[in-house]
């Protein structure tokens, strides 16, 4: 079986050739396109119209969240949206099967206060990056349903923060505490979040192409949350650091939050608000598409999994 992985050279895409590379024949799409182990041929943008006999393709390519909010808006619909609308047309046209689209939970809701994020909720996204992943998605639905084939399955996957050795994904901050022995004074504050390993969504991946369910909406989270609380003791632990978790006002550290705001101190609302805020993103649907009760690996096995790879 032939995959086409676009975006191949980034995190995900390098991990999936390595979990997939035994089973099937995979081609690589990228702005840059060295040789690499694993993958049969590389093809810039620019060959696209001249790719043949694929089966499946895995969209990866995209731009990325910039959390310093320093990109400008109309580069993240110049990627996220019309480049995804080059390579669903492709597909479209092409004798291919699937179509996997990775978009993002960003494309539903910057923040969700609620027992799980799931398809059902209406779409409200906010700013440039879930914007134009939403943009990208309305394209594929509009598209795919007037297209006359039950030969064809689409996915839009919608995954939560992605983690996974080598990537850091936004733990950076956390990391870099308590490697320097400082304490995390956010105690007060118990939050839950779901997170993604590396490692599931290659399995998730996989089980989709194998089985192929239903088209459609997916989102793609671990089984369990993880607190900031906790992730900061897993870290310590990785680092052989000693925990120092300090249960400060809560009113005390958001005046300090808000000083941030205008004097710049490390800590500000907004990164306040991502450090402790609660974002449940439901499974469910996924795991009754695949018919499993359980993802292999566990949340806190691939944090302890991405974190030993950092030493």
């Amino acid at each position: 079986m032939n995959l086409l992985i676009t975006g191949i050279n980034g995190f995900i895409g390098a991990y999936l050739v390595s979990s997939l590379k035994k089973e099937y024949a995979i081609y690589g799409l990228d702005i840059v396109y060295p040789e690499k182990e694993g993958i049969i041929k590389m093809y810039s943008w620019d060959e696209l119209k001249f790719i043949q006999n694929i089966d499946a393709i895995i969209h990866l390519a995209g731009k990325a969240h910039d959390i310093k909010n320093k990109s400008e808006e109309q580069t993240y619909f110049d990627i996220n949206t019309n480049l995804t609308k080059t390579i669903f047309d492709y597909f479209l046209l092409s004798d291919a099967k699937q179509f996997f689209f990775f978009s993002s939970v960003k494309a539903v809701a910057d923040s969700f206060v609620g027992n799980g994020l799931t398809e059902e909720v209406m779409p409200k996204p906010v700013g440039p990056y879930g914007e134009s992943k939403r943009a990208a998605e309305d394209y594929i639905n509009s598209q795919f349903s007037n297209f006359n084939s039950q030969l064809k399955k689409v996915y839009i996957f919608r995954p939560c923060m992605i983690h996974g050795p080598g990537n850091k994904g936004n733990l950076t901050l956390l990391y870099n505490m308590v490697r320097k022995g400082l304490p995390w004074p956010l105690g007060a504050f118990e939050n839950k979040r779901s997170f993604l390993s590396i490692d599931n969504l290659a399995f998730i991946v996989e089980a989709f192409i194998k089985q192929g369910p239903e088209s459609g909406i997916y989102h793609l989270a671990d089984d369990e949350t993880v607190s900031s609380n906790e992730l900061y003791k897993l870290i310590a632990l990785s680092t052989g650091k000693k925990e120092r978790i300090w249960n400060c006002n809560k009113k005390m550290i958001k005046l300090v939050a808000q000083m941030g705001d205008v004097c710049r101190f490390p800590l500000n609302s907004d990164r306040l608000k991502k450090l402790t805020e609660s974002y449940i993103v439901s499974n469910k649907k996924m795991k009754q598409a695949l018919g499993i009760s359980k993802l292999p690996t566990s949340a806190v096995e691939g944090f302890e999994k991405t974190l030993k790879s950092f030493l």
